[in-house]
């Protein structure tokens, strides 16, 4: 298999340059990317470092590594544009056309994007959060009448971290529900989710995948077994299907994705912008 090392170059953490690096190496099958993030080059030394350790890889590999790069400095991104690189920038190619656009100068100042200028923005990011923590897996019911979605589905479809990136994302109120075997064996929504039908968005995935994650967390049991396993899904699916509960399909899918996903069919509308 060809292999490739790609470097995440940032002033920040390098989660931006890591995302949009990762959507375009998605796209390439059959090679194997070793990925290394350096995050905080914010002065030409620390640019200069980082040269290094990019050529070193380099001349070991005997193929020049791919950087991403989100440097906002100039003097920085010339330093790292000058080795011996692919180098990739996500920001170079658009702040001229939009200073252009707006006839305005860009700041060019590091940390913008991740700054936390909006205090009522942050409070209601940690409150959303501390309110998916709160009602997950079904264990504080009573705070359903403050939710702005909630999801169910069976056990390990995902509901949790999905619940979790609504709301640090979004600043979105989402609480989970496992649908549990007595659940699916009634074939009848669960009494406490009635008030809240409205609000109710469908997690499935696919057996083969829903056994291969349980296995991880008990292997050879029964909450593993594929009759188990395949039970449960066609059950949750049924339910779905006979309360008119919009649902997505984990199995390939993101987080992001079915976050995405999730808000665009249930018409919540976003609080807060990443």
């Amino acid at each position: 298999m060809n292999k490739r090392t790609v470097f995440f170059v940032s002033d920040q953490t390098g989660v931006t340059a890591e995302t949009m690096g990762h959507s375009l190496m998605t796209q390439f099958n059959g090679i194997e990317f070793r990925q290394i993030t350096v995050p905080f080059i914010s002065t030409v030394d620390k640019a200069r470092e980082a040269v290094r350790k990019i050529d070193l890889i380099g001349d070991e590999e005997g193929v020049r590594p791919i950087v991403f790069s989100t440097l906002v400095q100039e003097d920085v991104r010339n330093v790292v544009r000058g080795s011996r690189c692919f180098f990739l920038d996500f920001f170079d190619p658009f702040l001229a056309p939009l200073e252009n656009e707006l006839n305005t100068q860009s700041a060019h100042a590091v940390g913008r994007a991740h700054r936390m200028a909006d205090t009522h923005a942050y409070a209601l990011r940690i409150d959303a959060t501390n309110y998916a923590l709160a009602n997950d897996d079904g264990s504080v019911i009573a705070g359903y009448g403050r939710a702005d979605v909630i999801l169910v589905g069976v056990s390990r479809s995902g509901k949790t971290p999905t619940c979790l990136y609504l709301a640090m994302q979004y600043g979105i109120f989402a609480a989970n529900y496992p649908l549990t075997e007595e659940d699916l064996e009634s074939r009848v929504l669960p009494r406490v989710l009635e008030p809240h039908a409205k609000k109710l968005f469908g997690l499935t995935i696919s057996p083969d995948r829903l056994q291969q994650i349980r296995n991880e967390r008990r292997p050879d049991s029964r909450y593993s077994s594929p009759a188990q396993v395949a039970f449960e899904v066609r059950a949750a699916e049924s339910l779905f299907e006979r309360y008119g509960i919009p649902n997505v399909d984990a199995t390939e899918c993101s987080i992001e994705e079915m976050s995405s996903r999730i808000l665009d069919r249930t018409g919540v509308e976003r609080r807060l912008r990443p």
